[in-house]
């Protein structure tokens, strides 16, 4: 193919690529671009060759096989939020842990990641070593954002909803089960004392029902460290007496990120090792 032709190709992707986006599809299969093509005189034959070269020339980046994103430099693109990207790269998905967090206002602290939970296939580039059995961590970069990918079982995908963010609807975990993402890895979330804060200063406006139902549905150590922080954070016992009777064998350490060490509480079951200095 000549520079001219080649030129002239690429003058027809560009706006296939505009009509896409009038169109509010910021991110995009090859169905997509093959339903708008022949508007823009390209043939369907063509069209996986035109999206090959407008990657090439960075108006458009490829996700995986047969997704691709506008890039924000093109000209009166509204590029798309992280929160939607993310849900195109695993399926089913959900924005949580500090992400989420920060969504429903229990942190002041912005997240530099996007936390996405999903209990399907991945489309991510590096394995991020966890520390909890019941989780596996991915991570990949795109447009220099950092996306990180819980993996759970279809059994943990719970407690999700769908919120508006923008004009695009996003699925993003309730605030209960966001909280009880921090009791089961804190490190998702920014530590164990931003998880500590976010349950003092918004546990009043939190369904404690829903709380306790949630931790139930994973095990015992998220239900005895749910238990200890809800007493800590004033909520009464008689709302706790299905977090006490739940059985449990052994201790089990408060910050399931931190070493096994600090005094036990045998009414809770937990090793407390972390501060507790300044803690109600």
């Amino acid at each position: 193919m000549n520079a001219r032709n080649n030129s002239k190709h690429t003058r027809k992707g560009i706006e296939m690529i505009r009509k896409l986006s009038e169109e509010g599809k910021q991110i995009f299969t090859v169905s997509d671009a093959k339903k708008i093509a022949p508007f823009c005189e390209i043939s369907e034959q063509y069209v996986n060759e035109a999206l090959y070269y407008l990657a090439k020339d960075g108006w458009i980046k490829r996700l995986k096989r047969g997704l691709y994103l506008i890039s924000s430099s093109f000209p009166g693109i509204v590029p798309a939020h992280e929160f939607e990207i993310a849900m195109f790269l695993a399926q089913p998905a959900a924005i949580s842990h500090w992400s989420a967090l920060h969504f429903h206002g229990m942190t002041e602290q912005i997240p530099k990641k996007v936390y996405t939970t999903t209990s399907g296939n991945i489309s991510a580039e590096r394995k991020i070593n966890s520390q909890n059995n019941n989780l596996k961590g991915f991570s990949r970069k795109i447009n220099n954002i950092i996306y990180v990918f819980i993996k759970v079982k279809p059994e943990r995908f719970f407690g999700v909803k769908e919120y508006w963010v923008g004009e695009k609807k996003v699925t993003i975990t309730s605030p209960e089960r966001t909280l009880i993402d921090g009791l089961v890895s804190p490190r998702y979330l920014g530590g164990w004392a931003e998880i500590y804060n976010a349950f003092e200063l918004h546990v009043s406006r939190v369904n404690i029902n829903k709380l306790i139902s949630y931790a139930m549905r994973l095990d015992a150590s998220v239900v005895k460290r749910l238990g200890w922080i809800l007493e800590k954070n004033g909520v009464e016992e008689k709302k706790l007496q299905k977090l006490i009777a739940f059985p449990i064998k052994g201790y089990r350490i408060l910050d399931s990120s931190g070493f096994q060490t600090g005094p036990y509480n045998k009414k809770w079951m937990i090793r407390e090792n972390i501060s507790v200095k300044g803690m109600k």
